[in-house]
């Protein structure tokens, strides 16, 4: 969630043009993290879990590739380094639950 609130107030910075392209691209991914995170934990078995942990970092992944896309576009500054170190958290956290998840499954 943090990570969402943080992208949400730098792509207010990003170009107008960017709102329904790169923007919103971007806001959708960040949201969908947190949004699967809850309905996979919300499902009844580990197996479920870990698909919905799966999906989650599947958005994770793109949204690192859009990031790095606004900094070499010149869009985000490259001294914004926080929100990807953010981002390597959130995708290390869900990379764990999903082994621990999977091998329970």
């Amino acid at each position: 969630m943090e990570l969402a609130e943080e992208l949400y107030r730098l792509s207010a910075e990003l170009p107008s043009n960017e709102k329904y392209g790169l923007v919103s691209q971007m806001r959708r991914c960040v949201v969908s993290i947190p949004s699967n995170i809850a309905e996979g934990t919300g499902r009844g078995s580990d197996k479920d879990f870990a698909r919905f942990m799966n999906i989650a970092l599947g958005s994770a992944f793109e949204l690192e590739t859009q990031i790095l896309l606004s900094i070499r576009l010149g869009f985000l500054k490259q001294s914004q380094p926080e929100l990807l170190d953010k981002l390597s958290q959130v995708q290390k956290m869900l990379h764990s639950l999903i082994n621990k998840f999977q091998h329970k499954a």
